[in-house]
């Protein structure tokens, strides 16, 4: 909904990524699976994405992310007061990845939490972040959304394992100056539980805890159904875009960028077609990373800034769709 001209708005400072060094190109997974470089790119977009190597966590990308962020910004880890790490990969189901990001990083006095709604988390987490801005309570949070996804997939199930990598990315979100345009203008979230199954790790919760039966079906791993998911991905993201514009008054001429999630080439240059935006105001880089999941929409902000093509003032839109199935859209006016 718009943001009430009587609550504080809340603005992006500094982004901050990490990806680990590793590079496994279509080349590369040729050598493992039933799988061609052509084949992949034609239906993903994809050419490349970074993975972990041994004993590298989520919290370890989250925080390499935080430190480029906050010295961005000039910050010390003290000055933040909130940390919400939006990820589907923990280290661990307790304590939550932000304790753990929070202690590494030494932002002491800070309180934080998870975040789950797998690929739409980072946008809801900006949200989340704005509102607690937005109240007064808080003047300093960093949002990030990092994922180890490379853990979680399944190296035979050519469907799913082409499609993501591991990275991470840092938002710092703070209060705006008092008649400062810079913000957020608008967001607009959903989700449809009836689609949970489409894209899910059926184990490893309490509905069904590891035992040796689920880890012979290969339970813990991503599963997906592609086309139900690929064409709500499509559907909802131009739906909410197109919501968020004409209740603010807004055209597609207005949007200097869109950011959405990587989650597919074929996706996003889809709902731009169908927004009419064209492809040079849409920042599309999943050829480097793969889908990063909660990484995605801060990584491909990263790279436009370094691209000369986000700037200070520009109205900028993000969409993203999840599992869960998860939906989001957010308008903000650029902070830096």
């Amino acid at each position: 909904m718009p943001v009430p001209a009587s609550i504080r708005r809340a603005k992006i400072t500094a982004v901050g990524c990490y990806t680990p060094p590793k590079i496994v190109t279509n080349q590369d997974l040729e050598k493992l699976i039933d799988t061609t470089d052509e084949w992949i790119y034609t239906r993903t977009g994809i050419r490349e994405r970074h993975i972990s190597e041994d004993g590298v966590a989520t919290s370890d990308l989250a925080i390499e992310a935080a430190k480029e962020a906050l010295a961005k910004r000039g910050l010390d880890a003290a000055a933040v007061e909130t940390i919400i790490v939006c990820t589907v990969t923990p280290d661990m189901l307790f304590p939550s990845t932000a304790c753990l990001v929070q202690d590494k990083l030494g932002a002491h006095g800070a309180w934080g939490f998870d975040l789950v709604a797998a690929c739409s988390g980072l946008l809801y987490g900006l949200t989340t972040a704005a509102q607690l801005i937005g109240t007064g309570s808080q003047q300093r949070v960093l949002v990030i959304g990092a994922d180890t996804m490379s853990r979680i997939v399944d190296y035979e199930d050519r469907s799913t394992c082409v499609l993501f990598g591991d990275g991470a990315g840092a938002i710092l979100v703070e209060a705006s100056e008092e008649g400062e345009e810079a913000g957020l203008l608008d967001f607009d979230h959903e989700i449809d539980g009836s689609g949970g199954s489409y894209l899910c790790m059926p184990a490893g919760g309490s509905r069904k805890p590891a035992t040796h039966e689920t880890v012979d079906a290969r339970e813990h791993f991503v599963h997906q159904d592609g086309r139900q998911v690929f064409r709500y991905a499509i559907n909802k993201m131009q739906e909410i875009c197109e919501s968020l514009l004409e209740r603010n008054g807004l055209t597609i001429d207005d949007v200097d960028l869109l950011i959405p999630h990587q989650a597919n080439r074929r996706i996003v240059s889809s709902v731009g077609e169908r927004l009419g935006l064209p492809e040079e105001k849409i920042v599309i880089n999943i050829d480097k990373y793969g889908n990063t999941t909660g990484g995605t929409i801060p990584l491909a902000a990263h790279d436009a800034i370094a691209d000369g093509r986000l700037k200070k003032g520009d109205l900028v839109l993000m969409a993203a769709v999840g599992a869960g199935l998860t939906a989001g859209g957010a308008l903000w006016r650029w902070g830096y």
